[in-house]
């Protein structure tokens, strides 16, 4: 008891800001914001309140309204708050008016997700393309960052390049974001070669949402022990394993997830990893089909694939995954409002737009073991499919082999 009151006392304090518009309400306002208190949380910080305002956008001084500002720098004040985390990206000169009237630490979406990069980072290749990504998010705000590097604060966003760049100008960072790239552009060689040294082998790639339970699946069917944890961004890294399901050998690939307001150079900055899921022959698209908004989630992903990766029209099999959390709320006789997801149980939301999936679907839970034989299956017939294009002749084997099996 007495660590997690240490721990407690040592996280940082923030409060988040966000805004409704006519282009984003207050629901999906407010879903957003809470994505963003997981992410603070996983950077280490406690999120203290939240504050939202409804204009028609930003305000280009000070993101929020005069009044709205004020009562942030009066709660702040009062409660000794020493962060705030705005929902979308800032621009120096916001930053620096924000700052000027909380006069605390300042961050927004973008810089926030960098330091969580930069803590989940392990090997040099995942390291350097952080690096990356943090000193092109640097370039255009280098007068805001040197006002905080003034002041030699440390924590939450502060990780990183910045830290002992005091004096660096314009020139030598965009110099350093060139070595950078030549860096990766090697890392991309290696790993593109050991990408040919594989073999023919089929390759399968798990992609998804953030924290959806992608790295669980990978240790339950490759029987390793991929790092998992309820944080967002737990792996950064790319895990390969080779799998073996029946009589057909696969190599199993573990990415990062995708998010919400994911920063373009920052996906792009992890273009090697992503070529695993390029060069992938199947994707296991994985869902937290317990998330209320799960099928938004898919939408994130299947567009970051289509414009990133170029891999949505891959052949793909959904896994609904974490059935076991999954919760719905019956609507009462004399409720006569319209249906939402929430009050949809889930045998009916299978024969909703799921039924037309056909074959492509499957519903699991990773964390209790229910459906994975199932789900083994249709990866199975999916990976024969490719392996059989590459090796034909091994096809009498297959025969054979699904022969004993039926009789079994």
């Amino acid at each position: 008891m007495k660590d997690l009151i240490i721990e407690k006392e040592s996280s940082e304090r923030a409060v988040l800001v966000g805004l409704i518009t006519p282009q984003q309400n207050e629901m999906k306002a407010r879903e957003y914001l809470d994505e963003l208190a997981f992410l603070a949380d996983t950077a280490g910080a406690v999120t203290e309140r939240i504050f939202l305002q409804r204009l028609n956008g930003p305000d280009s001084r000070t993101f929020v309204g005069k009044g709205k500002l004020e009562e942030i720098r009066q709660y702040v004040e009062e409660n000794e708050i020493g962060m705030a985390i705005f929902d979308d990206d800032l621009s120096s000169k916001q930053v620096a008016n924000i700052e000027r009237e909380l006069k605390i630490k300042i961050l927004d979406r973008t810089s926030l997700i960098l330091d969580i990069f930069a803590k989940r980072a392990q090997t040099a290749n995942a390291k350097t393309q952080v690096e990356l990504a943090q000193y092109q998010y640097l370039l255009p705000r280098l007068t805001r960052m040197w006002t905080h590097l003034e002041r030699q604060r440390g924590g939450i966003g502060m990780r990183g390049p910045g830290e002992t760049q005091i004096e660096t100008d314009r020139r030598i960072i965009l110099d350093k974001i060139s070595r950078l790239k030549a860096e990766l552009k090697d890392i991309d060689k290696q790993k593109s070669l050991q990408r040919k040294n594989r073999g023919k082998l089929t390759r399968v790639a798990l992609v998804g949402y953030t924290n959806v339970g992608k790295s669980t699946l990978m240790n339950l069917l490759s029987k390793s022990d991929v790092f998992a944890e309820n944080k967002l961004f737990a792996t950064l890294d790319t895990t390969v394993r080779k799998v073996i399901i029946d009589n057909l050998p696969f190599l199993l690939t573990d990415t990062v997830g995708f998010i919400r307001k994911l920063p373009t150079h920052l996906v792009e900055s992890f273009k090697s990893t992503l070529d695993e899921v390029r060069d992938a022959d199947v994707l296991l698209h994985v869902v937290d089909i317990s998330h209320p908004n799960f099928e938004e989630q898919i939408d994130v992903v299947n567009r970051t694939l289509t414009e990133v990766c170029g891999s949505a029209d891959k052949p793909m099999i959904m896994v609904f995954n974490k059935i076991d959390a999954f919760t719905y709320t019956p609507k009462a006789d004399d409720d006569l409002t319209p249906r939402t997801r929430e009050n949809i149980p889930l045998e009916e939301l299978k024969e909703s737009w799921m039924s037309r999936m056909g074959h492509d679907a499957v519903f699991i839970s990773a964390k209790k073991g229910i459906n994975i034989d199932e789900l083994k299956n249709k990866i199975y017939e999916k990976a024969k499919e490719v392996h059989l294009t590459r090796f034909p002749y091994n096809d009498f084997l297959f025969q054979k082999y699904d022969d004993i099996a039926e009789e079994k």
